[in-house]
């Protein structure tokens, strides 16, 4: 243990974030834990050591919470950790995405482990998991561009915030994670309650600051025995070979395909024709493939800094949008969004209460209403991929991505009485089936009859910098092709009012803010664009549900009804649920409570939300009501005037005359009207009269 290196790091809120070496895993390559408060967590990187190096990097990212962290054991029959949730997939996501390209031209199988194990219910663990991955790097023999680091940024009552406690975030208008070097940001994915451009660049530059501090940290643990970078015997063209291919790549550019398959196949015929023409060794066979993305990265980066795209758009044009709402009759909600060949067939579905996600995590415990589900089959790119029928982590990812998007315009709890399913089935993909996801979810929702209060849209955009970084391009809505060899991917999506949620991955080292600002000034109005469009196609949610769609509403109530709506032993709500044949919840609340309404028709629901509110409804001295006689005794009759509430008419009340008897002048189940003359204050007891509704001499 004499080889202990610690390093503390003290943030703005005083709080201590600890990284240590040498004390665990000490047979991984690199092993370090990272501690604030009783929040630690372990990362571990290996790399295979053989000479078996192959021409892309090779890197599995892999992070986990361990419930014995939290004092909790899994649910489940094998009462284990299984495989990883949705969520802690997501958190591998954010780490690969900021470490991958700091690894570049180091082609060894990495693997890197990070796992929580130890939790503190004030840290939130995911805002620490790219600090602890870079630095079992750092401590390492492998070849590292980095330090890099992540953290989140919030704004409470307009104030920023860095890696937030739970009670602030759920406060906050901005959940965003920032990841980058100590010179540059390369990468961005979060939530926003429709804010503007400056603030959101503000919030990356204030999270940026504290990313500095973490990467200076890291330096001291930096080995000095880092390995070479190995470069792989790739086999490249000659000169004259590259030009002639060049200039036929360059020729088939030109021509402006709009359908990338037609591309392709061309493309792949100048490829097929250089092999059948020339002798080549095996080894040059299997890496032809690479020389000639190369070639292709290279002939569309020229063209694009010329101002000249594959499709002959503009810089920032749209390519055409196609929308149908209601596509699929028996569906809830649905809308085929295509635009250009990125195609999404979207369908909304409403449940209940008893269809909320269950969430059993390390660090949270509750239920979801709102889910969204993102496939992208193999049929949407003209690939033949194994049907496994599990979603892999792109999946995941673009689908979280969306969810964010559009969870800021949802009715909020008091008005959606609904758990709401979105699922987009990706038909078509040539470029930001994310984005297209975003707006055919909007679109449905509004099918659907979905009280959201407006439109989300999103939008893709790419960059390009020539060799010296002194001149790029920025381009609108980017192709498959543009993704793949442009320098950035940043996709925005928001309403007229602001940026709900957004993605950035940079493939170089970065670029300075005022570029920034231009993409995202761009983005702006091209989802303006994509906005008016669907607008056009629908601009409020349809006035009712469609008629196959389960029917739901929520009525609030004070605390001291509650038990009235309940009644003794769940005697009058089931009595409701009978006579209605509606589900009803009843939920207590911070403010009161909150009945929620279940039913298969209109019908029902009307039925029951007449008789819920009947029994909510306070008596008022002094009103008229029709009652029903319940029982009769010798001093008068109790007469039911309204659902649950029983009053006494006394035997003088009953009529101006002098009766000794009822008998004769009432019986059980009569109805007649009855005013309420009195509530005692004491017990509650409610008096009738019938008498006073007639004049003396009647």
């Amino acid at each position: 243990m004499d080889n202990i290196i610690k390093k503390r790091i003290v943030k703005i809120d005083n709080k201590e974030i600890t990284i240590e070496t040498g004390r665990v895993a000490r047979q991984a390559d690199g092993a370090v834990t990272v501690k604030v408060g009783n929040a630690i967590l372990l990362s571990t990187v290996v790399y295979k050591k053989d000479k078996n190096i192959l021409n892309f990097l090779p890197l599995s990212i892999n992070y986990q919470e361990k419930f014995a962290a939290a004092g909790k054991i899994p649910g489940g029959f094998l009462k284990r950790e299984g495989r990883l949730g949705d969520h802690e997939i997501i958190i591998s996501r954010l780490v690969d995405r900021v470490i991958r390209p700091f690894l570049k031209g180091f082609n060894y199988e990495i693997q890197i482990n990070i796992s929580l194990i130890s939790a503190d219910s004030n840290i939130l663990p995911d805002t620490l998991a790219a600090l602890a991955a870079s630095s079992s790097i750092c401590v390492s023999n492998i070849p590292f561009a980095g330090p890099v680091s992540e953290v989140r940024v919030s704004r409470v009552n307009g104030k920023f915030l860095v890696n937030p406690n739970p009670s602030e975030l759920n406060v906050s208008d901005i959940d965003l994670i920032v990841g980058g070097t100590e010179e540059n940001i390369s990468m961005l994915e979060g939530e926003m309650d429709e804010i503007s451009e400056s603030e959101f660049i503000s919030a990356i530059k204030f999270g940026h600051n504290f990313i500095k501090i973490q990467c200076k940290a890291q330096n001291d643990f930096i080995s000095s025995n880092k390995l070479s970078i190995v470069e792989s015997d790739n086999f490249f063209f000659d000169k004259d070979t590259f030009d002639i291919l060049y200039s036929k790549v360059s020729s088939v550019y030109k021509k402006f395909i709009n359908n990338k398959k037609e591309r392709n196949i061309i493309f792949d015929s100048i490829k097929d024709d250089y092999i059948n023409n020339n002798s080549l060794s095996s080894d040059k066979i299997n890496n032809i493939d690479i020389c000639f993305d190369n070639l292709l990265k290279q002939v569309f980066r020229d063209f694009i800094l010329k101002g000249v795209r594959v499709d002959n758009r503009s810089l920032n044009e749209i390519r055409p949008i196609s929308i149908e709402l209601n596509y699929l009759p028996s569906s809830h909600g649905s809308a085929l969004f295509t635009r250009g060949e990125t195609q999404s067939l979207t369908t909304v579905t409403l449940g209940n209460k008893f269809d909320e996600q269950i969430i059993d995590r390390v660090m949270q415990s509750g239920y979801n209403k709102f889910i969204l589900h993102y496939n992208f089959p193999g049929f949407s790119t003209g690939e033949l991929r194994s049907n496994n029928f599990s979603s892999n982590r792109r999946e995941i990812g673009h689908g979280n991505l969306a969810m964010k998007s559009l969870k800021k315009i949802l009715p909020y709890e008091d008005r959606n009485p609904y758990t709401i399913r979105i699922v987009s089935d990706i038909l078509e993909s040539n470029g930001s089936s994310s984005m297209a996801t975003v707006c055919a979810g909007s679109l449905a929702l509004m099918d659907a009859g979905v009280d959201i209060k407006c439109h989300v849209s999103g939008i893709s955009m790419g960059i390009f910098f020539d060799d010296k970084k002194e001149k790029y391009v920025i381009l609108s809505d980017i192709l498959g092709e543009e993704d793949f060899y442009g320098d950035m991917d940043l996709k925005v999506s928001g309403t007229v009012n602001g940026i709900t949620a957004c993605q950035m991955d940079v493939k170089g080292t970065g670029f300075s803010y005022d570029v920034l600002n231009d993409v995202l000034v761009k983005s702006k109005k091209g989802r303006l664009h994509i906005l008016d469009i669907m607008n056009k196609s629908i601009s409020s949610p349809t006035l009712d549900y469609k008629n196959h769609v389960p029917r739901a509403s929520i009525i609030n109530i004070s605390k001291d009804m509650i038990g009235s709506v309940i009644g003794a032993s769940g005697k009058v709500i089931q009595d409701v649920k009978r006579e209605t044949g509606a589900n009803i919840i009843v939920e207590e609340i911070d403010k009161g409570g909150i009945v929620k309404i279940f039913a298969s028709n209109k019908s029902s629901l009307i039925k029951a939300e007449k008789r819920i509110k009947s029994i909510i409804l306070q008596p008022v001295i002094g009103d008229i009501y029709l009652g029903k006689v319940k029982a009769i005794f010798h001093f008068g009759a109790f007469v039911e005037f309204m659902p649950g509430k029983d009053g006494l008419l006394h035997i003088s009340e009953v009529k101006w005359d002098r009766i000794d008897s009822l008998e004769g002048i009432l019986k059980v189940g009569d109805e007649l009207n009855v005013k309420l003359i009195s509530i005692d204050q004491k017990t509650g007891k409610y008096r009738l009269s019938r008498k006073v509704l007639f004049s003396k001499k009647s």
